[in-house]
């Protein structure tokens, strides 16, 4: 028998500012871009009494609730409080599997012969509380699904379990939208149907659902019936780093545009050097103001030098743009990644180049990424601060923006 343990920091990025400003406790919160143009990233439980949501564009959530008190939030702020939880697990666990930066899955099989799965979910949750300051919800079942339905439950800052063998009784009357993978799209076409309650697609076939909605309507069916065979994967290494930014005006100001996208390729390969990584691939994406999007990626030798990367980005981009077009979002991905240390060319690299990235990347590490950059990317204002491969997932804000 399963036991697999869901555990949910309770509204994350809201809980982060309350512990660093405690006049925000019991008031209507949202983080996220402070221009009209952002959206909303995470908001109170206060805030979402007024119908506001995270992903909500803040000029909305604004007129819902006037009141609510708006905070650009910082990143490096969450995922400290993040790694701090992950420690504690990481700690307390046997097998962790780190979904996001504010939730987790535990596999405690086989722990009840030593422990007890629900004393050892307790003592664990209690232990972040106390040493975190931030509330959490967890959910304990036989599987990952039923678990995390639960953690859903429980909140706020609460615990559920489920006994084997009452997982379909458990869901039955709750609404579909409850089912994880169950967006709005999927939810309204279901409703169409005439389908509002999990009990419901209990009560239907297997293959009526494959008939509405393809293998995704089996998928459904099984996890309605509170069936899931997925395993908790510890955390596996990242196959790509990207970033992008969402300009408050549109713009065809190009060197604006050249100089962040330099900002951003310089910051992405000091990531894969401060990860021990390698690129074999650049991809530039640009948005104009129609929101037609479009990419251009080109193969390269592996590489995590700012002299090869930069030059391709900046040629990437060429191509792409259009000069009658504002331009609302840019954007790098680099893809293909392999381990390894940047190896000197002795074609084109000298020694001089290798010992001058060695020394920015020692200021960027003890002084921030943003200490040592080119000065045609000094307009790139929002350089993030985190290492993309240490297992940590990147935090869910909105679109960061110039």
């Amino acid at each position: 028998m399963n036991s697999i343990l869901h555990l949910d920091l309770d509204t994350f990025f809201v809980s982060v500012e309350r512990l660093k400003n405690s006049k925000l406790i019991g008031k209507p919160v949202l983080i996220g871009g402070t221009s009209d143009r952002g959206v909303v990233a995470a908001c109170s439980y206060e805030a979402r009494q007024f119908g506001i949501h995270s992903a909500m564009p803040m000029k909305l959530a604004r007129s819902l609730c006037p009141e609510a008190i708006i905070v650009r939030g910082n990143s490096a702020d969450y995922t400290k409080h993040s790694r701090i939880v992950t420690d504690i697990l990481q700690e307390s666990v046997p097998v962790l599997e780190k979904s996001s930066i504010d939730e987790f899955y535990v596999d405690l099989t086989g722990m009840d012969r030593f422990h007890g799965t629900w004393k050892l979910a307790n003592e664990v949750r209690s232990k972040i509380i106390e040493h975190s300051g931030l509330p959490i919800s967890f959910g304990l079942s036989e599987n990952k699904t039923v678990s995390k339905v639960a953690t859903n439950e429980a909140k706020p800052n609460n615990q559920m379990r489920i006994e084997y063998g009452h997982e379909k009784a458990f869901l039955a009357p709750l609404s579909v939208k409850k089912i994880p993978m169950v967006g709005d799209k999927t939810y309204a076409k279901l409703v169409s149907l005439g389908v509002r309650k999990i009990h419901t697609i209990q009560e239907m076939s297997i293959d009526l659902m494959r008939r509405a909605f393809g293998a995704n309507g089996m998928t459904i069916w099984r996890k309605a019936n509170g069936i899931d065979p997925s395993k908790v994967i510890p955390y596996s290494e990242r196959k790509s780093i990207s970033t992008e930014r969402t300009f408050d005006r549109d713009t065809i100001d190009v060197s604006k545009l050249k100089g962040i996208l330099t900002a951003m390729t310089e910051n992405l390969a000091f990531q894969l050097r401060r990860g021990q990584k390698l690129t074999a691939c650049l991809t530039v994406k640009v948005r104009y103001s129609d929101f037609n999007t479009y990419t251009l990626q080109s193969r390269i030798p592996y590489t995590a030098a700012d002299h090869v990367l930069i030059p391709r980005a900046l040629e990437l981009f060429d191509k792409l743009y259009n000069k009658r077009l504002l331009v609302r979002l840019i954007g790098v991905r680099m893809s293909d990644l392999v381990n390894g240390f940047y190896q000197i060319d002795l074609f084109d690299d000298s020694e001089e180049q290798l010992n001058l990235y060695h020394a920015m990347d020692h200021i960027r590490d003890k002084y921030g990424d943003r200490s040592v950059m080119r000065a045609s990317g000094m307009q790139a204002k929002t350089i993030g601060r985190w290492n993309p491969f240490t297992g940590e997932p990147p935090p869910l804000l909105a679109n960061r923006r110039q």
